[in-house]
């Protein structure tokens, strides 16, 4: 798999609406694989009308709690946790069990499962920098989020209990669709639900606001999730916390930062009928061809 070229600056529908993201500081990633990438990309500002998140790597990083997760669940199962934990980001458990262990790849189980994590691991989580500054301002000015995520519902709010995060009115888990990212379900069902319409085959909302694709931003770590985003037609950014920057680039990001302290609101705007306005500040993203 090759990486992607970058150009020092993404120009591409730079007229979108309603959150604005605008690239500032420069951080270089404090990793091997990704140490020799310069996140310099100069200012810019994009309006989007909603934003999706990924939760595991986007807004927390669990991953300590998670390898013990997989080591738990390959003792049951007899596989080596190391052998799973090789694929099993960004998937679903279900999924990853309907291959390895198909008598175990049932929604009780694994929601019983993963429920277990934050009660007996929270300690094991930090949050991702940024992440609860952009969320607090989100639901504080009632712009709309949400989180799609390929964790069950009581793994996602098991976390944000334990590490006391904003909680979002709209939270697509992994037990809700049929197929896990890369398909683009889960994230129009998280659009779907904010009441936005692009017009989608599989129907829209009544009431919907009608919108561009291009007009919702997706925030994910994992190539899967970057895909996914790619597929339903939004805009990616794509955080280089957990997988290598070419493999990013390679799954269609079409900006990729440090974490999520490249991701901040700035101003909302209540006038703008059934939709709204909000500025972010975006820093230190590599731009990419989309």
């Amino acid at each position: 798999m090759s990486s992607t070229p970058r150009e020092d600056v993404y120009s591409k529908d730079s007229n979108l609406n309603l959150h604005q993201l605008k690239q500032k500081v420069p951080q270089a990633v404090d990793n091997n694989s990704n140490s020799e990438h310069d996140f310099s990309a100069p200012a810019q500002t994009h309006e989007f009308a909603a934003l999706l998140f990924d939760m595991d790597g986007t807004i927390i990083d669990s991953t300590p709690a998670i390898v013990k997760y997989w080591h738990e669940l390959g003792h049951l199962i007899g596989v080596p946790g190391d052998k799973i934990l090789e694929t099993s980001h960004g998937r679903r458990s279900i999924d990853v069990l309907s291959i390895l262990a198909p008598e175990k790849a049932n929604w009780k189980f694994v929601c019983e499962a993963e429920g277990r994590v934050p009660l007996e691991h929270g300690q094991d989580a930090t949050e991702i920098p940024g992440a609860r500054a952009l969320l607090a301002n989100l639901e504080e000015a009632g712009a709309p989020w949400a989180i799609v995520t390929s964790g069950t519902q009581p793994l996602v709010s098991g976390w944000l209990g334990v590490m006391k995060l904003s909680k979002p009115k709209v939270l697509v888990s992994a037990e809700e669709v049929a197929n896990g990212k890369p398909d683009p379900a889960c994230y129009r069902l998280g659009a779907k639900r904010l009441g936005l319409d692009h017009g989608h085959e599989s129907g829209s909302a009544e009431g919907a606001s009608k919108i561009n694709p291009s007009q919702i931003l997706v925030l994910e770590d994992a190539p899967a999730g970057v895909r996914a985003g790619k597929a339903a037609g939004y805009k990616v950014v794509a955080l280089a916390t957990t997988h290598a920057i070419e493999k990013l680039q390679e799954a269609g990001a079409d900006w990729i930062v440090e974490d999520m302290r490249s991701v901040t609101m700035k101003r909302w705007d209540s006038q703008a009928g059934q939709q709204v306005t909000a500025t972010e500040d975006v820093a230190g993203a590599i731009l990419c061809d989309a």
